[in-house]
């Protein structure tokens, strides 16, 4: 119970320090360089010499443990995840408002639950880049709310709630006619309005992480699609390097963003950020084009995203035999059309993990009837050809602004990682 209780307090932080893909990505590379990681810039040559190393590419972020062993054809372990969530972002020219309110100009990002974001306290966080180009990030704490209407003004409201993307779910930041919302912005930057170039602000739900429930088994948090799966990888990222790392592969975390929005980005997972990540490093291993196909030919990548638990009040919605519970472990999540990237190889393998991290195994398949989404998975073995599958921890709620998982299925994700990286 101390360990669970340790791995939920770590994810909590984790989620807390995260409201944005980028603040995500900072989160992650600064817990690696407290642990002796060595962040690498793009433009600049990179080292040989093993160790751990990690770039950040906007909201992404690539990491990788070389042991001394490595080679031209050592394979690669890449466990692979997102950093963004559903919510809204701001649009140019953000400050609007009507009828005595101030309100935020926002546009709809991936695909959130709407009716999840009302009446919330909401902030803005990401990235600003001021004119000289440089980038700061920036969080706002509780600063916006999409207020619902009252049910005296909608009598049928509870038997159908429909928002328009544009007229209702833009929030309030205040009252009064004149409010320059950038300004403010600037302000928590430490800048100047006039200064700041352009800007990745999203918004990010306040409401702290909470375990609750029977036995407290119940963990409620913004954003743990996907930031389970990352802080998964980078707890698994950093034990293997305790470990002095496994020597016949190279680990990789692979922290893509714009997931939500069909990862078709320079740093998403249909860009060429891995590719170009890990071809620099085969040919600093000296590693001809023939020889980094043999690497990549051994090598697994493991597609860590959340997934859905059989909901109580829908069931049928489920496929009839495959209905995997809360705390019954981490799916291994199949789809016939390949929305998701296993196959029988990427099952046996999750068979072998689940042996060594004793972490329990449940399957998720969609019901005919529901199409699945899909998942950086099927882009990486796409784009890269290696061996592909795909796992996740399972939520109720998902893309609500607040989600839902059982504490031991988070846990048994990251003994998974652990697995993965140590060879299994």
């Amino acid at each position: 119970m101390d360990q669970l209780a340790e791995y939920i307090d770590d994810l909590a932080a984790f989620i807390t320090a995260s409201p944005s893909s980028y603040h995500a990505a900072a989160e992650a590379a600064r817990r690696l360089d407290d642990d002796g990681f060595t962040p690498l810039a793009e433009d600049q040559e990179w080292p040989a010499q093993p160790g751990g190393y990690y770039v950040l590419r906007d909201g992404a972020l690539i990491a990788w443990l070389q042991p001394a062993a490595a080679g031209p054809t050592t394979p690669f372990r890449v466990l692979g995840a997102h950093t963004d969530s559903p919510g809204f972002k701001l649009k140019p020219r953000p400050s609007t408002g009507s009828r005595g309110w101030l309100q935020a100009g926002v546009e709809v990002y991936g695909g959130p639950l709407l009716n999840s974001w009302l009446d919330r306290e909401l902030e803005l966080a990401g990235r600003i880049v001021l004119r000289d180009g440089t980038q700061r990030l920036v969080r706002t704490g509780p600063m916006l709310r999409i207020p619902q209407l009252a049910i005296h003004l909608d009598r049928e409201v509870n038997n159908g709630l429909a928002l328009d993307k544009q007229r209702h779910v833009q929030p309030v930041w205040g009252a009064g006619e004149d409010g320059d919302l950038l300004g403010v912005i600037g302000q928590f930057a430490g800048v100047d309005a006039a200064e700041i170039g352009g800007y990745d602000l999203l918004t990010a739900d306040t409401q702290a992480p909470a375990r609750f429930g029977h036995d407290a088994a119940l963990f409620a948090a913004g954003r743990m699609d996907n930031l389970v799966s990352v802080h998964a990888g980078v707890r698994a990222l950093i034990a293997a390097a305790h470990q002095g790392g496994a020597g016949g592969q190279i680990s990789v975390l692979a922290a893509f963003d714009h997931e939500e929005l069909g990862s078709q980005t320079r740093s998403g997972a249909s860009g060429p950020i891995l590719d170009d990540v890990l071809t620099r490093v085969e040919e600093n291993l000296g590693a001809t084009r023939s020889q980094q196909r043999q690497a990549y030919a051994g090598s697994w990548c493991l597609s860590a995203d959340c997934g859905h638990a059989v909901h109580p009040n829908y069931p049928e919605r489920h496929d009839p035999a495959n209905q995997p519970v809360a705390g019954g472990g981490v799916l291994l999540k199949i789809n016939a059309n390949q929305r998701y990237a296993t196959d029988a190889t990427g099952a046996a393998l999750m068979a072998r993990l689940a042996a060594r991290s004793g972490a329990p195994v449940q399957e998720f398949v969609s019901n005919n009837t529901v199409p699945c989404g899909s998942t950086i998975g099927p882009l990486t073995a796409t784009r890269l050809g290696i061996r592909t599958v795909d796992v996740g921890v399972p939520l109720l709620s998902m893309h609500s602004a607040r989600e839902l998982v059982h504490t031991a299925d988070a846990v048994a994700l990251g003994d998974l990682a652990g697995a993965f990286f140590a060879g299994a």
